[in-house]
């Protein structure tokens, strides 16, 4: 194999002491080397530090020596291809990677099927079935720009001969890569790089190279408090490399400048997901005044709010005081976020999307009909954001029925005449409305005009779309009526309430709660993105039990014992860390489950040579701490599991840093609930979250000692089956 050898320049160093001209470059585009040797960089650390200024010193040397590459640069170290709400997938399986390998290579099935049981990951196996070929015409280097539009001609590749076109262009990309090239060209054609690099840290970096590179690109920027100048830079560079703390006024001036930078494009990306129209504004005119020129915008969905879980309605008012607030029945359905636009008594566009943002607008051609119908009644909208709860009716009563009702309804390309599933769309809030940004109102004037502008409305043709507005109380009416109607809630087969501050106020830190306390900011705005104190969830198992249910992933699995033995059990469930990226092992799940789900879930997860979804090894990043599987699930459901409360355990280490303790939390007793289609898996339950359960429970709970019982590292089961399974549910135990 032919070698490219290029001496990079280390990356993970303080971005101020950094040399973007200083590494090697050849060519005038930006060589996938470079890429992969970043990617390198980053899978072999955990370090937030070390993750950041390997990102942000990438990214300046992208922007120094070739800013074309910047957009497609940050899709790769993303891991897409585009916007979430963009449908494009590179629809590869695992047989397709696997022959492209075989005929650049030219080993045997058998020869790559070792490799596989030998090496586990196929970027690994990639590099070591190549390490051999040799080729007399030498190919050019690749660059991150031929990379990327060949990854989008993979995606785009439909129809018949789609396999074959696929197969030739991965061919070609292997047969130009390279060592670390090769490696992570195929983890991402397998779409798990397997690197840190999350969705915060990659804004974070990208604001601070945009500032550092001021300084010596034509970025504009001049004027603005969001640069640096040469002489600050030079300031700070007077200080030894590798202090812990570096300090000093420069220093200071510095952070500064990239925390206002930070809150910026994080604050513009949030409202607008889309690095096309961000990195093309800034490149165009710097980071001042991106939010004007970068704006929510009908059609491109916004990161929705958060609730934050309470366990009663007594903490409820512990948490708001006197303050006024409103509650709303909390609807078991999936989320959407409503975009139209009104133009000449026409309806010109229309979108939908789900809460992570994927657009789901050819799922519900009836909610199309019935957007437009709301539209023509009401001519003084033109046009509008609403969030929106879908709900699965009853078609002639219109009385509510369970998700797992709306789960039955075809995912994409349904149509009108096949709607089996009947639906109304519950509005809750409206967040743009003929143009003007509504997000810096209250809550209480937000609301005001969703109800004034949007009536009620029940089509005369059974089975059509309904609209209708979130039942809802307001706190003035007294706590004995918000009680009845909490009540009322969980009888209408809704999951609780969601509680919901009208006006812009202040809040008490954690801590005595006395009127003395420091006080914060609690605005009733709505904030995209963030899990805020102003909305509060209590739903109905929060009564009992931990007082949350949690969205974990099935990260990895033990071989079933008994009248399970040809079935996954138990399941090993993980939290999502957001800072490192990593999925982290929480506890085991083997409670809850029918027959049918199992035999259902060995067939997501079926073990191949290829470890396409589950592997004998730890293919994705995840930390397992004492818990080691018999096989290994990559990260793709989320579902929700009840526990009967949080414990320390001597095997987990989900939230260990969070809690007094040297263990980690898990959980007793999990159940599992249903599977959270509505939910990405980066939407999974956090050690935070967990960590704040736990906090929230030791007033209650038993000593501290009182540990997991399960604490063999090897056992597929410490306790037995079968108290805990529920193999013997109907369907309706789901």
């Amino acid at each position: 194999m032919e070698t490219r050898t290029f001496q990079f320049i280390s990356l993970d160093v303080d971005p101020v002491y950094y040399r973007a001209e200083e590494q090697p470059w050849l060519g005038n585009g930006a060589p996938y080397a470079f890429l992969a040797y970043a990617l390198s960089t980053l899978s072999q650390t955990r370090s937030r530090i070390t993750i950041l200024n390997t990102l942000t010193n990438c990214l300046c040397t992208i922007i120094s020596k070739h800013t074309e590459s910047l957009l497609p640069s940050l899709y790769l170290l993303s891991n897409t291809l585009a916007p979430p709400y963009v449908n494009i997938e590179l629809g590869l399986g695992p047989s397709i990677i696997s022959r492209s390998i075989q005929n650049v290579s030219g080993i045997t099935p058998a020869t790559l099927r070792r490799l596989y049981n030998t090496l586990g990951d196929p970027g690994d196996v990639a590099v070591s079935a190549k390490s051999n070929l040799r080729t007399l015409i030498p190919h050019p280097p690749l660059t991150i720009s031929y990379v990327y539009d060949s990854l989008l001609q993979i995606a785009r590749s439909k129809g018949q001969g789609a396999a074959k076109r696929k197969e030739r262009i991965i061919e070609k990309l292997l047969l130009s890569a390279n060592g670390e090239e090769i490696r992570f060209l195929t983890r991402t054609l397998c779409q798990n790089i397997r690197v840190g690099a999350v969705r915060a840290s990659m804004l974070t970096a990208l604001a601070r190279a945009i500032v550092l590179s001021h300084a010596s690109t034509d970025i504009p920027g001049d004027g603005c408090d969001l640069r640096v100048s040469s002489t600050l830079l030079s300031e700070i560079r007077k200080s030894p490399l590798g202090a812990k703390k570096p300090t000093g006024a420069a220093r200071t001036q510095l952070n500064e400048v990239f925390s206002r930078a930070e809150g910026l494009i994080r604050g513009v990306f949030v409202r607008h997901p889309n690095y096309d129209d961000i990195i093309s504004a800034i490149l165009e005119s710097g980071i001042p005044g991106l939010e004007g020129r970068v704006p929510l915008a009908i059609g491109i969905p916004l990161h929705p709010t958060l609730g934050s879980p309470v366990r009663s309605l007594a903490e409820v008012y512990e948490r708001l005081r006197e303050k006024p607030f409103v509650a709303e029945f909390k609807y078991d359905g999936q989320r959407a976020q409503v975009h139209a636009t009104m133009e000449n008594g026409q309806m010109i566009d229309f979108k939908l999307f789900s809460r992570h943002l994927e657009d789901m607008t050819s799922k519900y051609p009836d909610i199309r009909i019935l957007v437009q119908t709301l539209l023509k009644k009401t001519p003084t909208v033109a046009s509008f954001i609403m969030d929106a709860e879908i709900v699965a009716i009853d078609p002639r009563s219109g009385a509510i029925k369970t998700f797992q009702e709306l789960s039955n309804r075809a995912k994409k390309d349904v149509q009108l005449k096949n709607i089996q599933v009947s639906v109304c769309l519950y509005g809750f809030d409206l967040m743009y409305l003929n143009g003007e940004v509504l997000l810096q109102k209250t809550f209480r004037e937000r609301r005001s005009l969703l109800e004034s502008l949007f009536s009620p409305y029940i089509p005369k043709e059974t089975g059509l779309a309904r609209f209708a507005h979130v039942e809802n109380m307001d706190s003035e009416t007294g706590e004995t009526s918000v009680e009845e109607f909490w009540q009322r809630s969980i009888q209408s087969q809704c999951e609780g309430l969601m509680i919901k501050l009208l006006d812009n106020d202040m809040a008490h830190d954690e801590g005595d709660g006395k009127d003395n306390s420091r006080k914060k900011p609690l605005p009733a705005t709505y904030e995209p993105d963030k899990r805020t104190a102003a909305w509060l969830k209590l739903k109905k198992d929060y009564v009992t039990g931990i007082g949350d249910s949690l969205d974990l992933v099935p990260i990895g699995a033990w071989h079933g014992n008994g009248r399970k033995v040809k079935w996954w059990s138990p399941i090993l469930m993980g939290l999502y860390d957001r800072n490192s990226g990593r999925y982290v092992a929480v506890c085991k799940c083997m409670s809850g489950f029918t027959d049918k789900f199992y035999q259902d879930l060995g067939v997501r997860y079926s073990p191949s040579p290829e470890g396409s979804t589950c592997s004998i090894r730890p293919l994705w990043e995840c930390d397992f701490g004492g818990f080691k599987p018999d096989v290994y699930f990559q990260p793709q459901e989320v579902w929700e599991i009840r526990g009967a409360d949080i414990t320390l355990s001597p095997v987990s280490v989900a939230a260990k840093n969070l809690v007094s303790s040297p263990r980690g939390l898990s959980i007793r007793f999990p159940r599992f609930i249903k599977i959270r289609e509505d939910k990405s898996i980066e939407q999974a339950s956090t050690p935070e979250f967990l960590s704040s359960i736990w906090r929230k429970q030791q007033g209650n709970s038993r000593e501290e000692g009182d540990d997991l019982v399960d604490v063999d590292f090897h056992s597929s089961s410490a306790a037995s089956e079968g108290d805990l399974s529920a193999g013997h549910l109907s369907e309706d135990g789901l």
